[in-house]
């Protein structure tokens, strides 16, 4: 077995081991790691990612070469974790109609941007408040936009730094517990939303100007607005959206505990369950998500099979 061929196993076991099903990149890699190893590349490269997509070319429009380098990308992307001459062949080599949007991933830089922007150009002081504290409540916690609009008055203990998420996507109720700096900016709002809006017409957390709970589409266009105005995700491929500040939040968080040396496998289910996922292996699509996650995992997932190999051979 070659060692390209070690590599590719090595790929597909961990990304079984995270949920994946793998039947494609399975399917096609072989192929290509024997392309690689017939042409003497030891990693990927993106002229012999190209070369062996567009063997599958017939002259007709087909999506069998834009499949090819799909799965190359992946594995590009777990050996960049491991051989550092790696190329990861950039989207767009092979267009073809993408089936899932690479999600934004905002910095700190970018949230404080955002709820800044928030804050000088909304001219109502309590609408203002309602967006500076929404989008630091959406990148505290990764909520979805949906759960936060819903939250009501009585959904938060104040005592115990809890939310309650009534009834979510999936007919799941869940409870997610806060920082204290972040039930600080929850009860600032909340003050000077009283004061402001005394006479609510219903019991929502946030409100409008007209004490009514927020809607998506207000929501949606006004985040756009105050994206594009603080000039975030100037240079993105695809702008960044309220959604995406979920998946910040979950690559932040997975991205920390692997820094911290973690054993992030055995909190999955914490992340899953406080996330509102049905189900581990839509918490381990994160790792996909981010190049950075997928090499930080391979080059764990490496060092330890490293060192199982090596007590085998002593």
């Amino acid at each position: 077995m070659s060692a390209l061929e070690q590599a590719l196993a090595d790929y597909l076991q961990l990304r079984r081991s995270l949920g994946h099903e793998m039947a494609e990149a399975a399917w096609l890699l072989p192929s290509f790691v024997a392309y690689l190893d017939a042409h003497g590349s030891p990693t990927v490269t993106i002229e012999a990612a190209l070369a062996w997509a567009q063997e599958a070319s017939t002259g007709r429009e087909t999506t069998v070469g834009p499949r090819r380098m799909t799965a190359v990308r992946g594995f590009a992307r777990y050996l960049s974790g491991i051989h550092a001459d790696t190329e990861i062949p950039p989207l767009g080599l092979m267009p073809h109609r993408q089936r899932w949007r690479q999600p934004f991933i905002y910095s700190a830089v970018d949230v404080d941007a955002v709820m800044s922007q928030a804050k000088s150009s909304i001219n109502s002081p309590l609408r203002a408040a309602t967006y500076d504290t929404l989008i630091g409540l959406l990148a505290a916690t990764g909520l979805r936009i949906g759960e936060a609009i819903k939250l009501d008055r009585s959904d938060i203990d104040w005592t115990r730094g809890v939310l309650l998420i009534r009834e979510s996507k999936f007919g799941k109720t869940r409870l997610v517990p806060l920082h204290d700096t972040s039930m600080q900016s929850l009860a600032e709002y909340a003050a000077l939303r009283d004061q402001l809006q005394p006479r609510p017409k219903d019991q929502s957390f946030f409100v409008s100007r007209t004490g009514q709970r927020l809607c998506y589409a207000a929501v949606s266009t006004t985040f756009r607005q105050l994206v594009d105005a603080a000039g975030v995700g100037a240079g993105a491929p695809a702008p960044p959206r309220l959604h995406d500040l979920r998946h910040t939040f979950a690559v932040r968080t997975l991205l920390g505990w692997y820094r911290a040396g973690e054993d992030v496998q055995a909190k999955i289910p914490s992340l899953s369950t406080y996330l509102g996922h049905r189900e581990p292996s839509s918490t381990y699509w994160y790792l996909s998500a981010a190049p950075e996650l997928l090499a930080l995992a391979a080059a764990r997932q490496h060092t330890a099979w490293s060192a199982t190999r090596q007590g085998d051979r002593s």
